[in-house]
């Protein structure tokens, strides 16, 4: 059974799952389309392309105004379908649904007969328990608009954000949660707890969109985002929100349950790490695709289960499109040469940026391997290099990728974490580029089995400079998805002023030096 599934709102994406294994999934903001972008008519002609025949199930993730809605946690509608003249079936399910069902399709199969999810993002802040045929037997609603009150704290100090009408950024949450980490919750004082005592108090109509004019008798309101408030106010909220979400599980669900999250806030690395040391869950697991990106499998889940019971699916993070050689870098500008690891390794312990484009793009919004910036870690002024690079604000972190070999080297812990989900301490001075002001990174481990091509390269490096660890951050403009063609790379290399160039094994290095953009 060939079923092709579609999230066509926000973080818009298609995958096809073929008796039960995955043959890909893309997000219509790949190949350097607007971030969070819905479907397209391109976004669709590229799903037909590549399923090859016609699919006998569409499945439907829905939201605010598309397909059944957004609300309902067992709410789905299967009907009888015409799909291109043949009798097929469609099945729709809701926003809310197919992010529990994405988060317990994508996890390890197991014998729970009863199992934890909790769905928090932007609208949505629930714990649940789910039964032995997925059917969610026990709502406990938390906090509405968990995410936006997240981004909404980022609005309220930032002049730019207007007083009413707008709706909190996606792409504040990421730069909040960096904030977090310059403050202590422990330190806030009055003003401080007033301020997040608020924030998570407004109603929804007023997170949703923002009335930021309510807080401009407030010392945070347009005080800057780097103001030292806005970081003590953030550090706070993030204890806050946690510590609201873990009481209620503590509180309403039984321990010893598995526990699958999913919703924008399972991209918190911090919150992650949070939950898997809570110890009320025998294990936790986040998906690559936390957010809406990973609607669509959720939706392909629910019609496998309705269909055959069984919503699991045999699936790799790299299913996204193939890289696309589409033409020739300028050979007046960029020397083609074959890759050599070694020699590769040499240029990143120089102080090199390389851009890293390997087979088919990562599932969810992070680059793991496939679609990366790589650079050595161990001088901090690259960190600040690479966020100029990315017109990023210097703020912000870097993340390192490091083979689980070399793990206990530099970090406290050495849990595997191929999907860059968790936060871990860095006990080495060796990751100064790579290690946040609060002394944590955002590891992705990378072992034979999980990545073997950047593995070998960690190998090189480990020969190289004794630590199998790079510099790892997303190959894209800014405020769009991964590149995915060579033109595009090239363009962007010699714009941006990236030193290097590796698709697949071919390595393209500067003939002469260019002026970056600035």
């Amino acid at each position: 059974m060939l079923v092709l599934a579609l999230n066509s709102g926000h973080d818009g994406a298609f995958t096809a799952v073929k008796d039960g294994r995955m043959l890909f999934c893309h997000e219509a903001e790949k190949d350097s389309f607007q971030r969070h972008r819905a479907l397209t008519s391109t976004s669709i002609m590229n799903a037909i392309e590549h399923l090859g025949e016609a699919p006998q199930v569409i499945a439907h993730a829905g939201g605010w105004g598309e397909g059944i809605g957004y609300l309902g946690a067992n709410r789905f509608e299967q009907r009888p379908m015409n799909i291109l003249g043949r009798e097929g079936t469609l099945v729709s399910t809701t926003h809310e649904r197919a992010h529990i069902m994405s988060s317990i399709a994508l996890s390890p199969p197991d014998d729970a007969g009863l199992r934890a999810a909790l769905v928090w993002e932007g609208l949505i802040g629930k714990l649940y328990l789910v039964d032995g045929e997925h059917r969610v037997t026990k709502e406990v609603e938390v906090l509405d608009t968990p995410g936006s009150r997240w981004a909404l704290l980022f609005a309220l100090a930032d002049p730019s954000f207007a007083d009413s009408g707008e709706v909190p950024r996606d792409t504040d949450a990421g730069k909040l949660m960096a904030l977090a980490a310059y403050g202590d919750p422990a330190d806030a004082g009055p003003m401080v707890t007033d301020i997040v005592d608020r924030v998570l108090g407004l109603p929804k109509s007023d997170v949703f969109p923002a009335a930021k004019w309510r807080f401009a008798d407030s010392p945070i309101y347009n005080a800057g985002v780097e103001a030292d408030i806005t970081k003590a106010a953030a550090a706070l909220l993030s204890a806050r929100l946690f510590g609201m979400f873990s009481r209620a599980a503590m509180d309403e669900l039984p321990p010893g349950l598995p526990l699958h999250i999913s919703g924008g806030c399972g991209l918190n690395c911090d919150w992650n790490r949070m939950w898997r040391d809570l110890g009320h869950f025998s294990s936790v697991f986040v998906p690559p695709c936390a957010n809406d990106s990973g609607e669509a499998i959720g939706a392909a889940a629910e019609a496998l289960a309705v269909m055959t019971g069984d919503p699991y699916t045999d699936w790799d993070v790299y299913a996204g499109l193939e890289f696309e050689w589409d033409q020739d870098p300028d050979p007046a500008l960029w020397r083609r040469v074959p890759a050599d690891d070694r020699a590769i390794a040499d240029a990143l312990a120089r102080g090199h940026v390389f851009a890293w484009a390997q087979g088919r793009a990562e599932l969810g919004p992070r680059a793991l391997g496939n679609r990366s910036l790589l650079a050595g870690p161990s001088d901090a002024a690259m960190r600040e290099r690479l966020n100029e690079i990315k017109e990023r604000e210097d703020y912000r972190p870097i993340a390192p990728c490091c083979r689980v070999e070399d793990l206990d080297k530099v970090f406290d812990t050495d849990f595997e974490d191929p999907y860059m989900l968790y936060f871990r301490m860095v006990t080495s001075d060796r990751l100064a580029a790579a290690t946040h002001v609060d002394g944590t990174a955002r590891c992705q481990t990378v072992s034979r089995s999980t990545n073997p091509r950047l593995h070998e390269l960690l190998g090189a490096v480990a020969e190289r400079t004794g630590i199998g660890a790079l510099c790892n951050t997303s190959l894209n403009r800014k405020g769009l998805g991964f590149l995915n063609k060579l033109s595009d790379l090239e363009r962007y290399c010699t714009r941006r002023g990236v030193d290097d160039m590796v698709v697949h094994d071919a390595w393209f290095q500067r003939t002469k030096p260019l002026r970056r953009d600035r």
